[in-house]
């Protein structure tokens, strides 16, 4: 799976907490979403050196979008979790582990990076 198709796939599957997800859809999706962070950072950066009325209204527009779309993206990214979770042969109940300080989202990143679990 390509990035643009995993992309595409967790807006698509945003409420689908049944079926799996790949390795490649997981990571293609949080780099994806990395990528967008970032951009909308620098993005945001930028609008804030001016300050005039209409880089005051672009600034303040730009921040509403980037709000909606980091609002907009728990769902998915929450969903595709908890189907990386059961494509690697967890429970979804998992998903909790990363709430543990330090070492919580560390066996996080270990757990999504197990191969698939072929048993069903």
């Amino acid at each position: 799976m390509g990035p643009v198709e995993a992309f595409t796939t967790g807006w698509r599957k945003s409420f689908d907490y049944k079926g799996k997800a790949t390795r490649a859809e997981f990571w293609w999706w949080y780099l994806i979403n990395f990528i967008a962070s970032i951009v909308y950072g620098i993005k945001t950066n930028a609008d804030f050196g001016n300050f005039g009325l209409t880089a005051g209204i672009i600034f303040t527009l730009v921040s509403i979008l980037v709000s909606f779309y980091i609002l907009g993206q728990v769902f998915p990214t929450l969903s595709i979790s908890v189907r990386r979770l059961r494509d690697a042969g967890k429970h979804w109940t998992w998903i909790f582990i990363s709430l543990i300080p330090f070492i919580g989202f560390v066996w996080y990143l270990i757990l999504m990076c197990q191969p698939s679990d072929s048993h069903e």
